[in-house]
């Protein structure tokens, strides 16, 4: 052991520990997206530890061991913020359930405390989740056992101790699926994984930049995204609860009746209590029956994770220069608009026009410096272009009246060219394309081509009703015809109604009566629209 370490004092590496984790804050919350939006990871557990700092403060400086620990305990327990400084406090509990009892610091004394720390925080979690900071704890206990096997010194122990927990940091997404798919690792495990390696950092005497480990996985290249899910509880509700004579299993149980998330630590002398909620009026007005409630935090999820959100966009740099979103009926169109560079498709079409708001809000989850609507359906391009009106950020309308319109706009996209030449292109592009839609008449009426009953199958082309007919099939046949002259390829789009079986009647039949016309099929997935043409 080194003697700087000899020389340093517990407060002195809590405070080392403390200093790291505020030096990473802000990565730390950036990666908070696992279990709900439960404020910011780095900010909750830099206040558990700032607690601890405090309770720390008033000792003497003769204070015992034992002293400092008692110290952290009741601070990090007074303090704990959220699910990852409940845990952290827990983790802290039983680290010094074991360090208090000796000053003489040896490999087996580590080891000992990491097992007790690991027991104590996944008894504190009714159902422990890995992938998260309890796996890291977890793995790095482990290590340090391994170690004190094979002999190791305590200096070894450490940094096998460091290793070991942003090794397990890494391997997070690989046993939690939401943390892949957002491409980021745990943000407790990584806050925590930096307290050890700043604790570290402290005993050995150097600064804790000079001493960080490189995970296998980038832990910051995560995705801006609004991660609320509606279904989950409200607000993350947060006290204490003093002098009451109930247990700890009766408390878990009522809390657990009311919402989710829910952890409660301590005895009947102080338990802290967290829960997720949407009613957290009741939960405290129930607490106050047992007992004397304070610091009471009740926080609105939706809310932080907006701001969270916004506040990620704004200090970010946008990932591209120009980015798309369009509008669309049916998985089918979604997944091929997607597959041709569109970033967002809105839900909608001809029967279900998307507000400016609701287009307005796929801007804003675009990662890119502009941003390009194709509406789609001439009834929504007013809408679209008022997007660009009230957007903070340059969005563009190319003003698409079908999704075969977006179709061919997308394929001439060069994003190494200006905005602006882009627009021009996509307009042109779009402009060459003729469309025609099947559906069926709703109701009665008249036009062009005399009387429609409600039923009949009816073929669009240029918003007229040119076609009138009783299948599908000799409809769509005889709209192609229309829309075939000079034509070269044709896109056939079947809805969700068209079967397999009339799909193959309408290719063999359009293919023999214009041979040299080239034919692509699709499952657009459409609605109300049994197929949808485009020829170009």
């Amino acid at each position: 052991m080194t003697d700087h370490a000899r020389r340093a004092t517990a407060v002195d590496l809590v405070a080392a520990a403390a200093d790291a984790l505020k030096a990473r804050k802000d990565e730390i919350n950036i990666l908070n997206v696992f279990p709900v939006p439960d404020g910011d990871t780095g900010t909750n557990m830099l206040l558990t530890m700032d607690a601890v700092m405090s309770d720390l403060g008033s000792l003497g400086t003769d204070a015992s061991l034992a002293e400092i620990c008692k110290a952290i305990q009741h601070g990090s327990l007074m303090g704990a913020r959220g699910n990852s400084g409940v845990i952290l406090s827990q983790i802290l509990r039983g680290l010094c359930d074991v360090v208090g009892r000796t000053a003489e610091l040896s490999p087996r004394l580590i080891a000992n405390a990491l097992d007790r720390a690991t027991t104590v925080a996944y008894q504190a979690v009714r159902k422990p989740v890995e992938g998260t900071m309890l796996t890291v704890l977890k793995d790095t206990a482990n290590v340090a056992r391994t170690a004190v096997e094979a002999g190791s010194t305590v200096d070894e122990l450490l940094d096998a101790a460091v290793q070991a927990a942003f090794e397990s940091v890494s391997r997070g997404p690989e046993l939690l699926p939401v943390l892949k798919e957002n491409g980021v690792v745990d943000a407790g495990g990584f806050g925590l994984a930096i307290l050890v390696e700043g604790f570290v950092a402290g005993m050995e005497g150097h600064q804790f930049e000079e001493r960080h480990i490189q995970m296998t996985t980038a832990p910051l290249m995560v995705e801006v995204v609004d991660d609320w899910d509606d279904e989950e509880y409200l607000y993350c509700t947060e006290f204490l609860l003093f002098g009451t004579d109930a247990d700890h299993s009766f408390l878990e149980e009522w809390v657990a009746s009311r919402g989710g998330s829910e952890l409660i630590v301590g005895d009947s002398d102080l338990y802290k209590i967290h829960v997720h909620t949407n009613d957290p009026g009741s939960v405290i007005a129930w607490a106050t029956s047992l007992g004397e409630v304070g610091d009471v935090h009740i926080n609105n999820m939706r809310r932080q994770t907006a701001e969270r959100t916004k506040e990620l966009r704004k200090d970010r740099t946008p990932a591209k220069p120009l980015g798309f979103v369009a509008v669309a009926a049916g998985e089918g169109m979604a997944r091929i608009l997607k597959s041709l560079g569109v970033d967002e498709v809105v839900s909608g079409g001809q029967t279900m026009n998307p507000s400016t708001a609701e287009l307005l809000e796929a801007t804003q989850k675009v990662d890119a410096e502009s941003v390009v609507i194709l509406p789609n359906n001439k009834n929504i391009i007013m809408a679209a272009q008022q997007v660009a009106e009230v957007s903070e950020r340059p969005v563009y309308v190319v003003p698409t009246t079908s999704v075969p319109e977006a179709f061919a706009a997308l394929l001439v996209v060069d994003v190494a060219s200006s905005a602006q030449d882009v627009i021009e292109t996509m307009t042109a592009a779009a402009a060459e394309v003729k469309t025609g839609e099947v559906t069926t008449a709703i109701k009665d009426s008249k036009g062009k081509v005399g009387a429609i009953k409600a039923g009949q199958v009816i073929g669009i082309t240029d918003h007229e009703i040119e076609i009138v007919g009783d299948d599908v099939v000799d409809v769509t046949v005889r709209l192609v015809g229309l829309l075939a002259e000079e034509a070269e390829t044709l896109t056939v789009l079947a809805g969700k109604d068209l079967t397999e079986e009339e799909l193959a009647q309408i290719t063999a039949a359009v293919g023999k009566a214009h041979p040299d016309l080239e034919i692509e099929t699709h499952d657009g997935g459409q609605p109300l629209y049994p197929v949808v043409l485009a020829v170009e």
